[in-house]
């Protein structure tokens, strides 16, 4: 993506950056040249960003040309806001603490310059302040007060108020940001579009192993999209992509869910989307969704502080409890005697007002259906681990036990199985969802509804191996293009 520094007088920008054009502010409001330019990088570097100023225009008018403009204008908005500065060091606050503890004066102003700062000591927090307040140039003010480090305020400064003593590090840090954000291979030809893939191998449990992660992204290269995989600290990145694929378990209070909602927020095409992150996340959610739409599930009962006794008489013993936000079989229990069912509420309670509770079925396997885009794409049986109920058993130590996965041609899957899966799919909405099942005789009951099913090379697609993967990719780059198409005909 082509990056443009956009500067009120250029002759006093005092740094060279290989590829990137320094422009007047005046030249990019009214050159009809750069109003013709399509997705590019637009750094906004302006004295002032007040209100109606020309930095303000130059944000304003680089979002309606559909460029990427640092700041965008809902940065330039939260930080004036002193109540957004003040909620974010709060969400910041351990890393705060843990980096400004060797300080012995009672203020510290920490400079950010393309998200770093001179200290290598303090380049974390630069990352994470500037991953929230995406603007080139920063200045946060601390204070310590009561034994604690505080931020009183974050703001964005010119580049005519970096010191002299730090400009040979700014040009530095501002070459590495901008090339850093160019494909580390050369391809012929530009690709098409630009794929974000959210992973971390040092996950625990995480929904694709490396191997699969690396078959996505060459699905995606013959489809001429370039995947490249992200981490949590490339929030501030999400701009320069036309996609994004969370393949990292997912929660609401989590990473994950703000990369949704801001990748959202940007335009891009969504796998978890955030809708289905709360959805499908809280278990107590979807047994109201499932009963409320006649989906036949285990019997279920919402547990509250009120009604333990009622749950013990209506579901008997053993009784699985769930937490509403459990993922991997974590933070589901079974218990058998009423003195077990009590101790284990009592630990739930702890953490939620609400819990899941339901009746025992025993089945040798739980059926998978991966359902993409409202259509079934995969069947997997997935066999209780040995010795135990579930299809992981996790140890104290935290190891786990897994059962067999065994893929099944779909053709083969009983028509209910498959008909139930894409029923309850439906409900949350048309991502990828993996629809956990069991069948008993001629009954099926949905288990629960994944919003980030496994796929793993080796297990899931032991049978259609590389069509699995083209199957995800050819539904990125379909909604791709028809989000492209709609911003054309806006």
């Amino acid at each position: 993506m082509p990056s443009l520094i956009v500067v009120n007088n250029p002759d006093r920008w005092p740094f060279d950056i290989p590829g990137v054009e320094v422009v007047a502010a005046r030249a990019y409001l009214i050159d009809r040249r750069y109003t013709m330019l399509r997705h590019v990088q637009v750094f906004n570097l302006c004295r002032s960003y007040a209100y109606q100023s020309v930095g303000y225009y130059v944000s304003l008018l680089a979002e309606a040309r559909g460029h990427r403009p640092q700041p965008s204008l809902s940065t330039i908005q939260d930080l004036k806001s002193q109540v957004v500065s003040r909620i974010l060091s709060e969400e910041l606050d351990e890393l705060i603490q843990k980096s400004l503890a060797p300080i012995k004066g009672d203020t510290f102003t920490l400079s950010i310059y393309f998200a770093r700062n001179l200290a290598k000591h303090y380049d974390r927090l630069s990352l994470q302040l500037y991953n929230q307040f995406q603007s080139p140039l920063l200045r946060a003010q601390f204070s310590h007060r009561d034994g604690r480090w505080e931020m009183r305020d974050i703001s964005p400064i010119s580049a005519s108020e970096i010191p002299e003593n730090h400009r040979l590090f700014v040009a530095e840090v501002a070459r590495q940001f901008i090339e850093g954000r160019r494909p580390t291979r050369p391809r012929r030809t530009p690709p098409r579009y630009h794929l974000a893939i959210l992973y971390d191998q040092a996950e625990d449990n995480t929904p694709s192993n490396y191997k699969a992660i690396q078959k996505f992204i060459k699905a995606a290269d013959a489809l001429d999209v370039a995947a490249e995989v992200i981490t949590r600290d490339d929030y501030a990145r999400l701009g320069e992509f036309d996609a994004l694929f969370i393949r990292q378990t997912t929660a609401v209070n989590h990473f994950t869910f703000r990369f949704a909602s801001r990748a959202e927020a940007e335009g891009l095409v969504v796998i978890d989307d955030s809708r289905s992150i709360l959805r499908c996340t809280n278990k107590v959610y979807l047994a109201e969704l499932l009963e409320r739409h006649e989906i036949l599930s285990p019997k279920t009962i919402i547990v509250h502080r009120d009604n333990l006794d009622a749950v013990c008489q209506e579901l008997g013993f053993p009784i699985i409890l769930k937490q509403p936000d459990s993922a991997f079989s974590k933070g589901v229990t079974k218990v058998k005697t009423r003195e077990e069912f009590d101790a284990q509420v009592d630990e739930l309670f702890a953490g939620t007002e609400l819990l899941v509770a339901q009746e025992f079925i025993q089945t040798d396997f739980d059926w998978r259906i991966g359902v993409l885009d409202r259509k079934p794409i995969y069947a997997c049986k997935y066999f209780m681990a040995r010795k135990h109920w579930q299809i992981i058993a996790n140890a104290p130590d935290g190891d786990a036990d897994y059962g067999k996965v065994e893929a099944v041609p779909l053709e083969l899957v009983p028509q209910q199985v498959v008909r139930t899966a894409v029923k309850a799919a439906d409900l949350i909405g048309d991502g990828l969802y993996g629809v956990d099942l069991k069948q008993m005789g001629r009954h099926v009951c949905v288990i629960e509804i994944n919003d980030n099913p496994s796929i793993d090379a080796g297990y899931e697609d032991a049978l259609l191996k590389d069509s699995l993967y083209e199957r995800v990719m050819e539904v990125f780059v379909r909604r791709i293009e028809k989000q492209k198409e709609r911003r054309s005909e806006d």
